[in-house]
């Protein structure tokens, strides 16, 4: 059996670092500017980055029109839709610890599906992870903010993104091509940044505040998060197993609030801790794999 590459073994720790960082950046971000326009800098830079990597490294280009529209498609997924939708959900007067209490709900989707989908199978001890992380990541963000029931339209633009990210990982499993990372992420972002152009094309102003920290806030969702986080994120995807990896993103509230208590100075009640204990736990069960005897 071939040994498992080293970064791939670190990558859950650098994805969940640089992901559950980018909560904090980007509330930081958005002291600056709005939400579409935040996002369409984002995806603009990453593409740019991706033309100049791709004229220097000159990746393959898929062959077949199929592979061209699984990347895109994946990339319209994850970045239009997930992040497109989390925005307006967040416009919508839809507070954080409601909406981070829809994509909790994530894991669960997708190892629910991911037999029907991928032939995967979910054992036991995965869905005792997942429940245990589910639970953890409730106390994480019953102990730290209020949960309001969303608006009609708050409801919609939420389940929307939830259905974004969940489709996009699944999608990538079954679909998801060897293709260079610098390939993947310029047909996925140019597709993601079409995929907000209607969004973009009824807003009235696109003012930006181009300050120190905006600047260094857009550059960290640039690279960090866009570019690093998400290429490790569809890397474990295509590795493993999507309910696996999926099961990770229960420890993004409670980090998410571990760097918030840290830059922004926002309380961590004890209840918050014991939550992230729970949720680690659940997560080391869903994501372990059997070893061989």
């Amino acid at each position: 059996m071939p040994q498992r590459p080293l970064w791939l073994s670190l990558a859950p720790f650098i994805f969940l670092g640089l992901w559950s960082v980018g909560y904090s950046v980007t509330k930081i971000s958005l002291i600056y500017t709005d939400a579409m326009t935040l996002l369409a800098l984002r995806f603009g830079c990453v593409i740019v980055i991706m033309i100049i990597l791709y004229l220097i490294i000159r990746p393959p280009l898929p062959q077949t029109r199929a592979e061209w529209g699984h990347l895109a498609f994946v990339g319209f997924l994850l970045q239009a839709v997930y992040f497109g939708m989390n925005y307006y959900a967040f416009n919508s007067g839809v507070g954080a610890g409601t909406l981070a209490l829809f994509m909790s709900f994530q894991p669960i989707l997708v190892a629910l599906v991911a037999p029907l989908w991928t032939s995967e199978i979910v054992s036991r001890r995965t869905w005792i992870g997942l429940a245990l992380g589910l639970c953890g990541t409730l106390l994480v963000i019953s102990a730290r903010t209020e949960i309001e029931p969303p608006t009609l339209l708050g409801l919609t633009f939420s389940t929307l993104a939830l259905l974004g990210i969940t489709s996009g990982s699944l999608w990538e499993k079954r679909f998801g091509l060897n293709h260079h990372p610098v390939t993947s992420n310029l047909i996925g972002y140019t597709a993601g940044f079409i995929g907000i152009l209607p969004a973009l094309a009824l807003q009235d102003s696109f003012e930006v505040e181009w300050t120190g920290p905006f600047i260094a806030a857009l550059a960290y969702l640039v690279i960090a998060n866009s570019v690093i986080a998400v290429g490790l994120l569809l890397a474990m995807i295509r590795a493993g197993d999507v309910s696996r990896v999926s099961a990770l993103f229960f420890l993004v509230p409670p980090l998410a609030a571990m760097v918030a208590w840290v830059l922004l100075g926002e309380v961590m009640p004890p209840l918050a801790w014991l939550g992230l204990a729970v949720a680690s736990l659940g997560v080391y069960l869903a994501t372990r794999k059997k070893r061989d005897v």
